[in-house]
C-alpha cells in the first residue's frame, strides 16, 4: 500500500507542472489593475522581463501574476522525455525512487560538525602515528601502486604491525592525489590485512557527505568485516554508486527499516527474495535482520540445507544475529572470516579460538589480547577439552611459582600446535620473560627468546646474552634483536650457526646473513663470503628495490613502510626472500625505524 501510495505520489509530482500549463489561471485582479500607472521617474523602471510586483489596496491580499517563463515546461530544468513509464515506475524500489526524485540528503551532519578530510587518520603524531607531512610532497602514482598493489595479507607479523600503523596514521595525501581516493587505498589494504575494525575507524574519521562510490564500497566491507552492519547505512543511504548487487539492495532493505520505515524495508527484501536475486540463505538472514528494527516481529526460519560454504555477509549476519552456523561450514573456514571471527565478541571464547591464533600470527592480536582470549576460556570452560587444557596449563606458565614448572607449561603450550607454533609463542611472550636467564634452561633458550619477541621484549631477552650458545638460534636472534649494538658479528659465530643450520634449504640462515647486513652489523667481506657459500644474492635491481632504497634516501617512513608491505605479501614465509629482507630491513634502519627493523629480522630467522 505504501509503495502504491509513493508511486502515485511520484507520478502526480511529476504531471502537476503540466496540468499548470495547460490551464491558465484565472484572473482575480479587480479592473485597472492589469495596467498599473507608470512609476516615478526616480524609480528605475524594471528590466526586461522581471515580473512587476501587484500593487495593493490595504486590507487586501493578492496573489502575484505568473509569467510566462514560470509556467512553461521547458523552463523548469527538468527534461520531460526522460520521464520513466507507469511499468517502470511500479518496478522501481524505494530507494531507486529516492534517486530519481532527488530526495536523499547528500549531508548527514550539522555544517558546524563537519570535518576536513584533508588528514585524515586515527593515530597522530603525539600517539605514535607517523610524520602527517610524510607522503604529501611524494609523487601520487608511486604511492597508488604500492597501496593498490598490496592485495594479500602480510607473511610477517612485525611488518604487518608496521604498515598497520603506517595505514592508520593521520597522513595528508600525496601530492596529485585527492584525500578520499588516498583513504580509499589504506581503506581497502587494512581490508585486505584482516584489519576490519581499523578501517571502519578511518573511514568514520571522514564525513559520509564527502564519500566516492570507491570509498562507500571500502567502507562496506569493513562494516561487515567487524559484523556491524547498521554501521554501513550511512554509506549505504547518502552515497550515490553505481552499484546494484543483491548485497547492495539488501543492505538498503535493512538500512529503510532501521531508519524507521519497516514496512518499506521489509517489501523491498520480499520483493529480492520473489526475484530470485541473491541467495535465499543471503535474503532470509536479511530479512530477519531488518524485522528485528520494528516492534512487530516477522518470523523468519534460517535454513541452512544446501549450503556449502560461508560467504563474509552470511557470517557477520548470523553472528550479528544470534544464529549458530553449522558445524560442518565452520570447519572450513578461510582465514579471513577466522581472522574476523577472532575480534567478533557475539561468539564465545571456543568459537573465537582458532582465529585468535590466526590473529596472533598474523599481527592482528597481541600478546594480552590472546591471554585475554583465553582467559576467559579458563574463567567459562567449553566443549573443546584441549582448548580448555592449554588455558589451565597457561595459567600455570604465568603464576607457577617454580621456573622449572613454568617452563613445563610453555612447553605444553608450545606442543601440538601445528601450523600455529609461531601463535602459541605470541601467547607464552610474557610467560618466557618471567623465566630466569639460567644454563639449566640454555637448552630452551631460543625458543623462549623467539616467544618474548613476538611482543617486542628484546630488553628482557637481552638478559640471555651470557647464556645462549654461540651460533645457536637464541645466539642468531639476539644478535638481531640487541639495540644499538656496536661489535659486528664475527665470521666464527656465523660458520658455528650456519653449520648446525637444520633448516630447509638453510633459510635461516640466509635471513640472519641479510637481517645482519641491513642492520650493519657485518662488513662486505662477509656479505659478499656467505652470499657465495649460501647460494644468495643480495645484490642485484628491481623496479621495488629501487623504490624502497630512494624512500630511505629520502627519510621518508611513511612511504618506506608501505613498500615494505607491499614487498612481504605472502601466505607464509618461503615468499620471502633474503634480498627483499635486507632491502626491508635497511630501509627502515635509515629511516629511523630501527626497532621495527630489528624486530622484522630476528622474526625471520624463528620462523623461516
Amino acid at each position: 500500500m505504501k509503495a502504491s501510495w509513493l508511486i502515485g505520489g511520484a507520478a502526480l509530482a511529476l504531471t502537476s507542472t503540466l496540468v499548470f500549463a495547460q490551464d491558465a489561471p484565472e484572473d482575480l485582479l479587480p479592473p485597472g489593475f492589469d495596467n498599473p500607472a507608470p512609476a516615478p521617474r526616480t524609480t528605475p523602471a524594471p528590466s526586461p522581463g522581471t515580473p512587476r510586483p501587484a500593487p495593493t489596496i490595504p486590507g487586501e491580499v493578492v496573489q502575484p501574476l505568473p509569467t510566462a517563463t514560470s509556467s512553461a515546461p521547458e523552463a523548469s530544468g527538468f527534461d520531460f522525455g526522460k520521464l520513466p513509464t507507469l511499468e517502470e515506475l511500479e518496478k522501481m524500489t524505494t530507494d531507486e525512487l529516492d534517486d530519481f526524485l532527488g530526495l536523499k540528503p547528500k549531508f548527514d551532519i550539522p555544517a558546524a560538525a563537519r570535518r576536513s578530510p584533508e588528514k585524515a587518520g586515527v593515530i597522530a603524531l603525539a600517539e605514535g602515528g607517523l610524520p602527517s607531512e610524510s607522503l604529501s610532497k611524494q609523487p601520487a602514482a608511486l604511492v597508488r601502486a604500492a597501496l593498490a598493489g598490496t592485495k594479500a595479507p602480510l607473511v610477517s607479523r612485525w611488518g604487518h604491525i608496521l604498515l598497520r600503523r603506517a595505514l592508520a596514521s593521520r597522513l595528508a595525501a600525496p601530492e596529485g592525489m585527492s584525500p578520499i581516493e588516498f583513504a580509499t587505498l589504506r581503506a581497502r589494504v587494512l581490508n585486505t590485512m584482516g584489519e576490519h575494525g581499523v578501517a571502519r575507524a578511518l573511514v568514520q574519521d571522514i564525513d559520509t557527505a564527502n564519500y566516492s562510490p570507491q570509498l562507500a564500497n571500502a567502507a562496506v566491507d569493513a562494516y561487515i568485516g567487524t559484523a556491524d552492519i547498521v554501521g554501513a547505512c550511512p554509506a549505504v543511504r547518502l552515497v550515490k554508486t553505481d552499484r546494484d548487487d543483491a548485497e547492495w539492495k539488501m543492505l538498503a532493505g535493512i538500512c529503510n527499516a532501521y531508519a524507521g520505515e519497516e514496512t518499506r524495508g521489509l517489501n523491498d527484501l520480499r520483493r529480492l527474495q520473489s526475484r530470485g536475486e541473491g541467495a535465499q540463505i543471503d535474503v532470509l538472514l536479511a530479512q530477519r535482520f531488518a524485522g528485528a528494527a520494528g516492534e512487530g516481529r516477522r518470523a523468519v526460519t534460517i535454513e541452512w540445507d544446501g549450503i556449502d560454504k560461508v560467504t563474509p555477509w552470511r557470517f557477520a549476519l548470523a553472528n550479528a544475529l544470534g544464529e549458530p552456523l553449522p558445524k560442518n561450514l565452520t570447519d572450513d573456514l578461510g582465514d579471513a572470516l577466522l581472522r574476523s571471527a577472532a575480534v567478533t565478541p557475539a561468539l564465545s571464547p571456543t568459537e573465537r579460538l582458532r582465529g585468535a591464533d590466526v590473529a596472533a600470527q598474523s599481527g592482528i592480536f597481541s600478546s594480552a589480547a590472546m591471554v585475554d582470549v583465553y582467559s576467559q576460556l579458563y574463567a567459562e570452560p567449553g566443549d573443546d577439552d584441549d582448548a580448555a587444557r592449554i588455558a589451565s596449563r597457561l595459567r600455570d606458565a604465568y603464576v607457577g611459582s617454580d621456573p622449572a614448572a613454568r617452563l613445563a607449561a610453555i612447553r605444553d603450550v608450545w606442543n601440538g600446535a601445528g601450523d600455529f607454533g609461531y601463535a602459541r609463542m605470541v601467547l607464552t611472550a610474557y610467560a618466557a620473560a618471567r623465566m630466569p636467564a639460567q644454563s639449566d634452561f640454555a637448552d630452551d633458550a631460543g625458543e623462549l627468546i623467539a616467544s618474548m619477541l613476538t611482543a617486542g621484549l628484546d630488553r628482557d631477552a637481552m638478559r640471555w646474552n651470557a647464556t645462549v650458545e654461540e651460533g645457536s638460534l637464541g645466539w642468531a636472534l639476539l644478535a638481531l634483536a640487541e639495540p644499538k649494538r656496536q661489535a659486528a658479528v664475527s665470521n666464527g659465530e656465523l660458520d658455528s650457526f650456519v653449520d648446525d643450520d637444520p633448516s630447509t634449504g638453510q633459510r635461516k640462515s640466509r635471513m640472519l646473513v641479510a637481517g645482519l647486513a641491513g642492520l650493519g652489523r657485518i662488513g662486505d667481506a662477509e656479505i659478499k663470503d656467505y652470499s657465495d657459500r649460501l647460494s644468495m644474492s643480495l645484490g642485484g635491481e628491481t623496479r621495488w628495490t629501487r623504490a624502497i632504497d630512494a624512500a630511505a634516501k629520502a627519510r621518508n617512513p611513511a612511504l618506506v613502510a608501505m613498500l615494505a608491505g607491499l614487498g612481504m605479501q605472502g601466505d607464509s614465509w618461503d615468499r620471502m626472500t633474503a634480498r627483499h629482507l635486507f632491502h626491508i630491513v635497511s630501509a627502515l634502519r635509515a629511516v629511523g625505524l630501527e626497532a621495527e627493523a630489528r624486530m622484522i629480522a630476528a622474526e625471520a630467522v624463528a620462523r623461516a
